[in-house]
């Protein structure tokens, strides 16, 4: 006996068993991996954090190269002097601040709730560096970042990252001229 697959309980039938069948999968490969994702957040949350500080791999006027995976931790390591969280104006010391989820901070605020702010400082040739993150809304979606300041509060460095802009407009953000801009404004006036 054939199979009548122009039948709509065959079409519903086989959706369902692919779903089940994919999701399952891609279940088990995001359990099998969440250890290994997790590191690469922390790796790609150091990288940006020492970018926007000035620690980067950058061999020309254009690029936007940060440094290897294998040496961030070491370079994050001795250059973050102090990781803090900011909650209801006092700020206490911790480790691994990075991994705050800055969007759920930011709700947690805008209801009412007191939330956390990640403030990073680093020391690099001599000069301290205070580097905390941004997170807001673009065009289409959102962008973060980090922005680095100095004792006088003039920007040192930052780094843009977003989720979907639009080429050659918005998505401008992670290129380096853009960031490079920047550099030597007062976040005062």
């Amino acid at each position: 006996m054939a199979i009548n697959t122009d039948k709509n309980t065959y079409t519903i039938v086989f959706a369902v068993a692919m779903v089940t069948v994919v999701g399952s999968i891609l279940a088990y490969l995001a359990t099998g991996l969440k250890d290994r994702i997790t590191e690469n957040q922390r790796f790609e949350k150091q990288q940006n954090i020492l970018y926007a500080m000035g620690v980067h791999d950058n061999d020309d006027d254009s690029s936007v190269n940060f440094i290897p995976t294998t040496e961030v931790s070491q370079r994050f390591d001795e250059l973050i002097k102090g990781q803090y969280v900011i909650k209801n104006g006092e700020a206490i010391s911790t480790e691994n601040a990075y991994m705050i989820d800055l969007k759920k901070e930011i709700d947690l605020i805008k209801s009412g709730k007191p939330g956390r702010l990640p403030l990073f400082v680093g020391e690099r040739d001599g000069s301290t560096y205070y580097i905390f993150p941004m997170y807001g809304k673009g065009l289409w979606d959102a962008i973060w970042g980090y922005m680095s300041v100095d004792e006088s509060l003039t920007i040192t460095g930052v780094y843009f990252d977003h989720k979907a802009e639009t080429p050659g407009l918005g998505a401008n953000i992670k290129m380096r001229f853009f960031m490079d801009d920047f550099i030597g404004e007062s976040i005062i006036s």
